[in-house]
């Protein structure tokens, strides 16, 4: 298992003057015209698209796309409400085993795994649950894991500027489990280190002794 970390100045940012607080503009392409593709890519297999089986599939397939990528289609404005909140505390917040479903841009094959989360606060805390719900926008898109942890980070520290920041994604790769090499076994874990967790070795050391464990899909 790798364990990657991200600086600020090597992140690779899709959105270039504000990446956590913008999303990805989709040129249009009606629902039928995405149908219609998944019905050539079953063409194309060998397959009926006609058949009992798959005669509902490519509007199926084109629902489920949809749903697994609605991450476009939020912003962190909305998904906040206002739930962030002045606090008087600089200890560290952790929100770990975040359950994450997200898809490979390479191959659209699932990433299942979990993100930790911490932060030490500057004066703001933000209300743990969209946290959670902050992972889940980015992971409802085509990512490659390196980003898809620096977006997170990056979106914290760009909404609270807190003292530091840092995540810790744990996943396993479709992509790399049933096609290619197929190692069920092979986890990615790659971090991303904000302010003090990237300069102060003791609190980075905290932080991964807190989320140390075997990962493992319930």
């Amino acid at each position: 298992m790798t364990l990657a970390h991200s600086k600020p100045n090597q992140v690779n940012r899709i959105d270039h003057k504000l990446p956590s607080l913008t999303t990805t503009k989709h040129p249009a392409v009606s629902e039928e015209e995405m149908r219609q593709a998944v019905r050539t890519l079953l063409l194309g297999l060998g397959e009926d698209p006609d058949r009992e089986g798959l005669k509902d599939t490519p509007k199926r397939v084109v629902k489920a796309l949809k749903f697994l990528t609605s991450g476009y289609n939020q912003s962190l404005e909305e998904l906040l409400n206002g739930a962030v909140f002045h606090e008087d505390t600089n200890e560290m917040v952790l929100v770990r085993d975040i359950d994450l479903f997200s898809s490979c841009e390479h191959h659209i094959l699932p990433i299942l795994g979990r993100v930790h989360v911490a932060y030490i606060p500057d004066g703001k805390v933000i209300g743990l649950s969209k946290i959670a719900r902050i992972c889940e926008m980015y992971g409802r898109r085509l990512q490659a894991q390196e980003r898809l942890t620096a977006q997170i980070a990056d979106a914290l520290q760009e909404l609270l500027k807190p003292k530091g920041v840092a995540v810790l994604v744990e996943a396993s790769h479709l992509c790399v489990v049933m096609r290619g090499v197929q190692k069920p076994g092979a986890w990615t874990s790659t971090s991303a280190l904000r302010g003090e967790f990237a300069n102060d070795a003791k609190t980075r050391q905290e932080f991964m002794s807190l989320v140390q464990h075997n990962p493992r899909l319930r």
